[in-house]
């Protein structure tokens, strides 16, 4: 649902929430997205976290994940991605329990699902996130901040020997078909 709406009601709003994250929230020139996740989202979202939890622990990689989170910029934005993660920067939010996107680093990578087209690459422009993974229609798509603008790209910056999105696609499918828990276990098999 989208209605208009100053920063001071998007605060309200986020606040009314207490410690919960439904609904999801927006804020981006003077409009407020409500938005409550459907169960397909929530499966989509926590798949694709743990592709990448796989791939970094494999590769003996330290991060930090978060979900729910908000990334807020006073009077500018505020938005809910589905996860983010610190690969490169993780030491600078490591045992943090809230983060101040004025003075700590954005999400290295921040992931989003996208079931009913409110979500947009150029929602994470004001932070600065170096890469952001957008999954709609069962197709990824990586897109990469460079020179201040985002740009499609065919790999990872984080994974670059990998196809990201062959191998995301291919998980998702066969979640469909057999379930997360055998996608998973026949991904964690596949990457050694």
């Amino acid at each position: 649902m989208r209605i208009p709406g100053t920063w001071k009601d998007y605060c309200q709003l986020r606040d009314s929430r207490g410690d919960g994250s439904i609904p999801r929230l927006k804020y981006h020139a003077g409009e407020i997205l409500l938005m409550s996740p459907l169960a397909r989202h929530g499966r989509e979202a926590h798949l694709i976290a743990r592709i990448v939890e796989i791939i970094l622990e494999s590769q003996d990689r330290n991060y930090e994940a978060f979900t729910p989170i908000t990334l807020e910029l006073p009077e500018v934005g505020g938005i809910e991605p589905d996860y983010c993660f610190y690969i490169d920067n993780w030491q600078a939010v490591v045992g943090k329990d809230r983060i101040d996107w004025q003075l700590d680093p954005p999400p290295d990578l921040v992931i989003e699902i996208d079931v009913t087209s409110y979500t947009s690459e150029l929602d994470f422009l004001p932070y600065n996130v170096p890469e952001v993974w957008l999954f709609k229609n069962e197709r990824l798509t990586i897109y990469q901040l460079a020179d201040g603008k985002y740009q499609v790209s065919e790999n990872s910056r984080y994974f670059p020997t990998l196809s990201m999105q062959n191998t995301i696609e291919l998980c998702v499918a066969t979640a469909k078909i057999k379930g997360t828990g055998t996608a998973m276990s026949e991904f964690r098999r596949s990457i050694g």
